[in-house]
């Protein structure tokens, strides 16, 4: 595997968790506005934050099972996106 092959890798294996990430603060910034407090943090903040945590579960998942893909380290993934998300919005003042 080439160079360029290991970097279009490696981006292929994070890009769940900075879709996830966009995802809900997205949702929280558009949608959830009812019910959840407007964070007093960026978008871009947010996302980061959001994109970093979930990079480290999917290499937490890459290392504790030994493979990509599996459907729980994507379900850990969704959690602590979302519980990031609720964290940075102040959710428990609602």
């Amino acid at each position: 595997m080439g160079p360029l092959e290991q970097i279009l890798h490696t981006f292929n294996f994070i890009a769940p968790a900075w879709g996830v990430a966009l995802f809900c603060v997205l949702v929280a910034r558009f949608t959830a506005r009812w019910w959840l407090p407007l964070a007093g943090w960026s978008l871009m903040k947010q996302t980061l934050v959001s994109g970093v945590l979930g990079t480290a579960v999917l290499a937490g998942g890459l290392v504790l099972w030994g493979v990509d893909g599996k459907m729980a380290t994507y379900s850990a993934l969704v959690i602590v996106c979302g519980t990031a998300q609720w964290l940075m919005c102040k959710g428990w003042q609602r």
